[in-house]
């Protein structure tokens, strides 16, 4: 395995070990709930908000290393960042995850948030790396519904 896999590897499984920013969020004004029937990942994100800024952000729930790191990368890369940044940095990341194997991709822009890349080899839990972000925009919108990735 090549350093940046070792690396990325470790990253993804730090954030499952030792999620950040998880718990409820008492006073969250926006909320949605997530789930995969595929494999039965499902999480809850709690925002924030304050204005359009994302004062505060947080998950719970279960599901596999991807799902939870992928929330966990998500609540420390938004926290802080305006509606507006948290569409398009939505629209960046649905990108990376669902571009073909044979397609380049930005990784040098996306940060910590680049680990979520190597999934692509693995087309099945894509799906699982998305989950938290459909959730989050699901809570974003107020749709109040369950956010589904299939």
């Amino acid at each position: 395995m090549s350093e940046l896999s070792d690396l990325y590897q470790e990253l993804i499984l730090d954030h499952n070990r030792r999620p950040r920013n998880y718990g409820a969020l008492p006073d969250a004004d926006h909320t949605a709930k997530g789930y995969n029937p595929l494999c039965g990942d499902k999480l809850t994100i709690y925002a924030k908000l304050d204005g359009d800024r994302i004062a505060g952000l947080s998950f719970e729930g279960s599901g596999c290393a991807i799902s939870k790191a992928s929330a966990s990368l998500l609540t420390d890369a938004l926290k802080g960042k305006t509606v507006a940044e948290a569409d398009a940095l939505f629209a960046r990341v649905h990108a990376m995850l669902t571009a073909p194997m044979d397609q380049a991709v930005d990784t040098d822009s996306m940060g910590k948030l680049a680990v979520l890349s190597g999934v692509r080899e693995f087309p099945v839990r894509v799906k699982c790396a998305s989950l938290a972000w459909h959730t989050l925009k699901a809570a974003l919108e107020g749709t109040g519904e369950t956010a589904k990735t299939e």
